[in-house]
């Protein structure tokens, strides 16, 4: 999520035409920790990135073309009309005709130093491992949570469930989820932050770790394809764009004059560790491939937009793999899953609306792009969604992710493990190679501080900076995912303050606070973008960016790895003067890292 700059209040961009469409929920938002750390006027910079592109309409209409020819595409919701009382529908629920238009994209690529980008490829499969480890420590996990819980009830109830299925080897009821094996489809995302030490580099540090719903791989693909094309095809034309924002970025004494688009291996490798999944499920129970072998299951959100992104991912699991996909909803999943209690075989039934399969068919992986919200569980913490989770955690089918590599994903998680010696407990600390792992991803982690019963000395100093004048180097979040419930600036000084006292040097933490943690604000460098939403121009300024690193994990039900590898990235790019936003909510766009 971008937690974005901020100057004087006020969007300084050329605004071409700004669309007025409302973006709901494409997959997860992401807002980035940053700040703007120069008073300057943005004013005199941005004619010149019109000046420098004059064909800029042109490469924006070759843009709008590819993105329609390759499916850079998100789907339009059926408004109700002013007589109906009926809420916005996807073409899937309504039964009508799709209707798409263009993801909203950056017209052409952020500089990014290749020595970071492949740090954060270097990270990819350390950062799955861990999670691995994390999932299958329960202790570790309520001991973490514990805080968290008293005043968060959805994270209490995914809590709660893992501990009833996993923790309690006496129970029948998690009999078969204990012995399931796991797949991660994880992406962990950076932003740079400043410039340090001698060498001048930035550092690339983690924002957060994203283990369920893990959005836009699929859209990236296509979008590292156009950004190539672009660059290649209108070098000569960009190359004023491209060697300003080059100094931008890399420090204007740079000898750097060109960049390039990494080749983006999401949608090949994303529906391979599915494959890799299935196919090792279908070894354990000694399925037979036939036309009514299992099939592998989406659980979506009702009125999802982000349908491209998804189906992408869905086809091409069939045209490389021949594994057929089934999309429902949690709440669809109540009466079309069924559970086999004496051997832990989960079914997915025939739809009335032919939505689903005409027989009967056994679900080998489950693949959530839902159940991270509480809105994705609308009849409540007693409700039949929930109760559909619960069916799915206990079967023997492969979960993405499972109960534990979804806790493990938590913000509060996050921020105990940037503790010292915290990452120490999951590694062989005789292991030169697995401390070499430690030390790589502890100097990923930015600061993090508790607001909890659990804080140090450490984080009383940072919850007594934010609140004292430097609230502006902080952001205060909470353990939900999807973007839109941070608070900065001001903002977060008073929601402390409503539930902190202050006694001289005493500081107390009123309890509400504890499902908040503390981050430190980053400040990554600035350089000129322009943005396309709806297809049509919206505008141009300096923008700021965060690019998110894949991976994939597939392990065995005694943690043994199968696969494990960096698979992909996606770039985000917004205007540097917004705090909070994200593709979801219409200030962020797609792009692409052009490496330098």
């Amino acid at each position: 999520m971008i937690h974005g700059y901020k100057k004087n209040n006020k969007r300084y961009s050329i605004l071409i035409l700004l669309s007025s469409l409302t973006y709901h929920s494409l997959g997860q938002a992401f807002t980035l920790t940053a700040s703007l750390s120069s008073t300057t006027s943005l004013h005199n910079k941005v004619p010149n990135l019109i000046k420098m592109i004059p064909s800029v309409q042109k490469i924006t209409n070759h843009a709008n073309s590819f993105a329609a020819a390759n499916g850079i595409q998100v789907e339009t919701i059926k408004e109700p009309s002013s007589s109906s009382s009926s809420s916005s529908k996807s073409a899937e629920q309504s039964g009508e005709a799709s209707s798409y238009q263009c993801a909203p994209i950056s017209l052409l690529p952020n500089i990014f130093p290749k020595s970071s980008f492949e740090r954060s490829k270097t990270l990819a499969p350390f950062f799955n491992e861990l999670v691995e480890r994390i999932s299958s420590d329960g202790t570790f996990l309520v001991d973490t949570l514990s805080g968290v819980i008293s005043q968060d009830e959805y994270t209490k109830k995914l809590l709660e469930m893992y501990q009833n299925v996993y923790m309690n080897d006496d129970d029948a009821l998690g009999k078969f989820a204990r012995k399931a094996d796991k797949l991660g489809i994880l992406r962990s995302d950076y932003m740079l932050n400043g410039k340090s030490g001698e060498s001048g580099e930035y550092e690339l540090k983690q924002v957060e770790l994203n283990t369920i719903a893990a959005s836009f791989a699929c859209l990236s693909t296509k979008i590292a394809g156009l950004h190539k094309m672009l660059t290649e095809r209108y070098g000569d034309e960009l190359k004023g764009w491209s060697q300003e924002n080059i100094k931008a970025v890399m420090g204007s004494d740079t000898n750097i004059i060109k960049g390039e688009v990494p080749v983006n291996t999401a949608l090949a490798s994303l529906p391979m560790a599915m494959n890799v999944a299935h196919e090792q499920y279908m070894e354990r129970y000694q399925t037979i491939k036939d036309d009514n072998s299992p099939i592998i299951l989406f659980i979506v959100q009702e009125g999802e937009r982000n349908t491209v992104d998804q189906r992408m991912l869905e086809f091409q699991l069939y045209e490389e793999h021949q594994v057929p996909v089934v999309r429902i909803s949690l709440t669809k999943a109540a009466t079309l899953l069924q559970l086999d209690e004496e051997t832990g075989k989960l079914t997915i039934l025939p739809a009335d609306d032919g939505s689903t399969t005409p027989t009967p068919r056994e679900v080998s992986v489950v693949y959530f792009r839902a159940g991270y919200a509480p809105t994705d569980y609308p009849d409540g913490y007693d409700g039949i969604e929930w109760d559909s989770r619960l069916m799915i955690e206990c079967s023997r089918a492969t979960k993405c992710p499972s109960l534990g590599y979804h806790l493990a994903g938590t913000k509060k998680v996050q921020q105990q493990l940037a503790r010292p010696g915290t990452l120490e407990r999951f590694y062989d600390t005789d292991s030169v190679e697995d401390m070499a792992q430690v030390a790589a991803m502890r100097s990923a982690f930015a600061g993090l501080y508790s607001l909890g019963d659990d804080a140090v000395q450490e984080d009383i100093d940072a919850i007594k900076d934010s609140i004292t004048g430097n609230h502006g180097q902080y952001v205060l979040k909470p353990q939900r995912e999807g973007g839109g419930y941070n608070y900065y600036g001001e903002n977060l000084a008073v929601k402390i303050k409503e539930s902190a006292e202050m006694n001289g040097d005493e500081l107390k933490l009123g309890e509400v606070l504890s499902e908040f943690i503390l981050m430190q604000r980053l400040f990554p460098p600035q350089q000129q973008a322009i943005l396309v939403r709806a297809g049509l121009l919206e505008g141009t300024g300096d923008s700021i960016s965060e690019l998110g690193c894949f991976g994939t994990i597939v392990t065995k039900n005694d943690g043994a790895i199968v696969h494990n590898q960096y698979s992909g990235f996606l770039l985000r790019t917004k205007f540097s003067n917004v705090d909070e936003g994200g593709v979801a909510s219409g200030f962020a766009t797609l792009s692409s890292p052009y490496l330098v």
